[in-house]
């Protein structure tokens, strides 16, 4: 029996990493009676011989969509246009990575295709998710997130066409990752990615998943929602249980009124909280 991660899997077809080498397995039976999935980033005990998994080690956390386990970093790829910038899903993303345990990145992507006055409006977007604590890069910075990311397990997701591939191949070309142009038609991309997979570059463990447009946060209470809105908790209200909608002397309402959060931003948690 060894111990090792699972690294890639395509349908029930587990690949593991353990000493350098690799071994494709599958999971043993009991594992469906246990009702229990393996996931990318497991760690797990696998026989090398009769190729299973036979034991599933406790996991540090887990993001459900992407399913993927034991990362560090989720780095959000984020395209500015083409597909056009949605301030919704990426809230959404936020949230529910930070739901998650895992701390988000930002990795903004296309900034080459806005106008002048595009350009303005984004800087600005960017210096808020900073202010609030949340790392923000963008695409061409690649040197200052490679040395980032190092040492760390990082999960890349985005809705599709926003450049997760292309941002890989730019920082480990040999990988050579198929990307795919964009339906103009859809305004999104076409799905280039097929399965979940670690990609390890440059003492970097890279999750590379297959792209989404849509997130569901109706397995979470809208408590927890409201604590995944970092910069609410500066803003006290009247009432400890306020969920800063309707309520009177709520800070939070009076803190978008002033503009010192962004309207976007409670937009967001709105639809969060109607489940959108």
């Amino acid at each position: 029996m060894l111990k090792g991660t699972i690294v890639k899997n395509i349908s029930n077809s587990y690949t593991i990493s353990s000493n350098e080498n690799l071994y494709v397995c599958t999971p043993r039976g009991k594992f469906r009676k246990e009702n229990k999935t393996p996931l990318v980033g497991d760690e797990c005990i696998i026989d090398e011989q009769n190729n299973y998994i036979l034991e599933l080690l406790p996991r540090k956390n887990e993001l459900k969509r992407p399913n993927v386990c034991n990362v560090d970093l989720a780095l959000i790829v984020t395209s500015l246009k083409h597909p056009d910038l949605s301030t919704i899903l990426l809230d959404k993303e936020i949230s529910t990575i930070l739901l998650s345990k895992i701390k988000p990145i930002i990795c903004f992507t296309k900034i080459d295709l806005l106008t002048k006055e595009e350009k303005k409006e984004f800087e600005e977007l960017k210096k808020y998710y900073e202010e609030i604590g949340i790392t923000c890069f963008k695409n061409e910075e690649q040197e200052k997130l490679e040395k980032y990311l190092q040492g760390n397990t990082v999960v890349l997701t985005g809705q599709s066409g926003a450049g997760k591939s292309t941002l890989i191949n730019k920082l480990a070309p040999n990988l050579n990752l198929k990307t795919d142009e964009i339906s103009s038609a859809l305004n999104r991309g076409k799905h280039t990615t097929r399965h979940t997979e670690i990609f390890v570059v440059n003492k970097i463990s890279f999750v590379d998943t297959p792209g989404f447009s849509s997130l569901n946060l109706e397995e979470y209470p809208k408590e927890k929602i409201k604590e995944s809105m970092l910069e609410f908790q500066n803003y006290p209200c009247k009432y400890k249980d306020c969920m800063h909608q309707k309520e009177p002397n709520c800070g939070v309402k009076k803190a978008v009124e002033e503009k010192m959060i962004r309207e976007s931003r409670y937009i967001s948690y709105q639809k969060m909280l109607e489940r959108e």
